[in-house]
């Protein structure tokens, strides 16, 4: 499906189920494929949404990209949609993103998941690690891209055990238009620290990672969900950086668990 929104942008989003609507926001570089195990086994709890951002998948290819940005498409996107409020459940970038919509559009959020993802800011080592994969992507694609982010995206476990699903993701990376996977690491470094906004968030909140994640490992998890008044954490085994897709059973059910909280709150 396609949602047109103001100013002529047009989103590409899948949905499913009815009730409480749940916002699925992916990560870089990644499009709304990577919420295929969510879309099909949440929609017994809620609405389901899963857009591709901006430059990436069948959505238009166009900036400006900026972390406020996809937060301000996504409110649009709601709006269209009828949408006051949903669950938020940012992984990776997406996380990043739920941060700018919490500072920009509050009142849009009835409840958050954290997957996978950080409150802080860049450090300067890995702006210069973002540099380094817009030269690759410049020089050499974005099948070099995925080449290179394959290994740290997904955990030892499923590296090992599930090769059909490495090629799953290996392809749906080096997909990524080259202009959407720069103007998204750009976006990336350029993000504020988040972490003063953690203290302020007054609703549900559902931390949730992979034990084998190394790019967000379960310590920073731990931290983040520890400077948040109303969250929950959980952290499963064999899963890594995109836990959606290597655990989405395990993610489904604690994600399932979390949506039946949100009745009695």
């Amino acid at each position: 499906m396609i949602a047109l929104l103001p100013g002529g942008l047009q989103l590409a989003y899948d949905e499913a189920g009815s009730g409480t609507p749940l916002l699925l926001v992916h990560g870089w570089p990644h499009d709304r494929t990577m919420w295929a195990g969510q879309v099909a086994g949440l929609a017994t709890y809620a609405r389901v949404i899963a857009p591709d951002l901006r430059g990436v998948g069948e959505s238009a290819v166009t900036g400006p990209y900026t972390i406020d940005q996809y937060a301000d498409d996504l409110v649009a996107f709601l709006d269209s949609l009828g949408i006051a409020s949903a669950v938020v459940c940012g992984l990776s970038m997406g996380g990043y993103i739920a941060f700018s919509m919490l500072r920009r559009h509050r009142d849009h959020i009835r409840a958050l998941v954290l997957a996978d993802t950080r409150a802080t800011a860049d450090t300067d080592e890995m702006r210069a690690n973002r540099a380094r994969l817009i030269d690759l992507i410049e020089r050499d694609g974005t099948a070099a891209l995925a080449a290179r982010q394959i290994e740290p995206m997904l955990g030892r476990s499923t590296r090992e055990r599930q090769p059909l699903l490495v090629e799953t993701v290996r392809r749906m990376m080096a997909s990524v238009s080259p202009e959407g996977a720069i103007g998204a690491l750009r976006a990336m470094a350029a993000r504020p620290d988040s972490t003063p906004l953690l203290g302020t968030i007054d609703m549900p909140t559902l931390v949730v990672g992979g034990a084998e994640d190394g790019i967000t490992p379960p310590e920073v998890l731990r931290s983040m969900a520890d400077s948040i008044p109303k969250s929950r954490i959980e952290i499963l085994e064999q899963g890594g950086h995109l836990c959606p897709l290597e655990r989405p059973a395990a993610f489904n059910h604690v994600v399932s668990e979390f949506l039946g909280t949100l009745l009695y709150d």
